[in-house]
């Protein structure tokens, strides 16, 4: 997989130092485009001309902030004032919003160039858009993040903007083979990004590795903490790790039970990390049913203008789910939401005796074909639970697809979690390459 040459900090720093500049950082992105865009069709809209406008501009100006100079791209779910933002769907196209989401705004305020937008699936549910896995091309790159994790892994774009509501960020990143960032619930802004769930909707960020991932977080929430250190930093002592199998385990396909146990293995062998096996209380056997109702209630509701305005406009998938939302009950509704305040009042118990968590970011590498998008049957748990999680490559499956692994911690940990992905991801690199 051909990558940009140097990572988003590599490239800030340089930026920083004006030993780099914008405009060719960006041309750079131009290019790849231009080579890969017409078999991956990760983009809706490309800004060529503002972000090369942007670009000579920051060159001739003084330092902005974190992201001075760095490309981005924006899911086509998040609003921007100066491009088009459809959502996915028919029913907006050429929609022009009067206002950039707040994430947009203040990625531009820390010297971000939006380079453009990237595809997500329709409404950013299950109904698949145009991308292809650049690994394959035969192969989704799993949704609804899907432009954006493409882009990243194709060496388009260093950062990404997209939002998880089940796991649209672990999910994507994880086929693709790059890191994702899922903050704690509300950590990042997500004015102006289309809901799909109050309780659920999240702002996250898609790079090629933690660092990138984090300052990227870093400077759209002025956490200075966020940036990746190293481990001895926040703790002493052994890094401990639960290998967290899950309730849903029985989906786990071989390529990631092999990249679990790799994990295992090579944590058990390293002095700096203690490994430990967890037990997830029984309550959340039933969990991942729980954010399925609460998600289906919500975004049934989420859509309501849509569903009495536009119905026929609506892919028969969407469609289908927002029925099933609607079939939903109150009380079903409610008994969801009272297990999930169970079991996250039992979070502090299941941290306990380990500080993060290692966990399957989807049953295997990304499915041949373009019909579907995956399952995000093992991220559902953990966004409902509003608790941080990384995508970290984890090694690939025997077809040459990556695997990914989740790095999960406490709730509101969001730092730590970050700077043990990276220490997890270091290691675990070194084992599959």
């Amino acid at each position: 997989m051909s990558k940009l040459p140097l990572s988003a900090c590599e490239a800030a720093h340089q930026l920083a130092q004006r030993t780099l500049r914008a405009e060719d950082l960006v041309r750079d992105c131009l290019e790849r485009i231009d080579a890969r865009e017409p078999q991956v069709q990760a983009w809706t809209h490309v800004a060529r001309e503002a972000a090369l406008a942007r670009a000579k501009a920051l060159d001739q100006g003084a330092h902005q902030g974190l992201l001075h100079g760095l490309p981005i791209a924006v899911k086509d779910l998040i609003a921007t004032a100066d491009m088009p933002t459809s959502y996915g769907s028919p029913i907006y196209a050429g929609h022009q919003p009067a206002n950039d989401a707040t994430c947009v705004a203040l990625a531009r305020e820390a010297g971000a160039v939006v380079l453009g937008k990237t595809v997500t699936t329709e409404f950013a549910t299950f109904q698949p858009n145009q991308t292809r896995n650049p690994y394959n091309l035969a192969h989704t790159p799993g949704g609804s993040s899907s432009g954006s994790a493409a882009a990243v892994a194709d060496g388009m774009v260093p950062l990404a903007l997209g939002t998880q509501t089940a796991g649209s960020l672990m999910r994507p990143a994880a086929y693709c083979g790059v890191v994702a960032f899922k903050p704690s619930f509300g950590g990042i802004n997500r004015a102006g990004a289309k809901p799909l769930s109050d309780t659920l909707d999240t702002v996250g960020t898609i790079a090629r590795s933690v660092p990138d991932a984090a300052l990227f977080a870093a400077a759209l929430t002025g956490r200075s903490t966020w940036l990746v250190r190293p481990l001895v930093e926040h703790v002493s002592r052994p890094l401990r790790v639960g290998i967290c199998h899950t309730y849903e385990w029985a989906q786990a396909l071989p390529e990631t039970q092999a990249a679990m146990q790799n994990a295992a293995d090579v944590i058990r062998g390293n002095a700096g990390m203690a490994l430990r096996d967890v037990q997830l209380p029984v309550d959340y056997q039933q969990l991942a049913q729980a954010q399925t109702y609460i998600q289906l209630a919500e975004q049934a509701q989420c859509f309501a203008s849509e569903r009495l305005n536009h119905w026929a406009q609506l892919s028969p998938c969407l469609q289908g789910i927002v029925q099933a939302g609607l079939a939903v009950t109150v009380e079903q509704y409610d008994q969801a939401q009272a297990l999930v305040a169970r079991c996250r009042a039992q979070l502090a118990n299941v941290f306990q005796e380990v500080d993060v968590l290692l966990a399957p970011s989807a049953p295997g590498a990304a499915p041949l074909g373009l019909d579907n998008t995956g399952d995000p049957v093992f991220c559902r748990i953990w966004t409902v639970l509003h608790t941080p999680t990384v995508n970290i490559p984890a090694g690939f499956a025997p077809n040459g697809m990556p695997v990914g692994l989740q790095v999960v911690g406490p709730l509101g940990a969001d730092a730590f979690t970050l700077s043990a992905a990276h220490a997890l991801h270091a290691c675990l690199d070194a084992s599959y390459k």
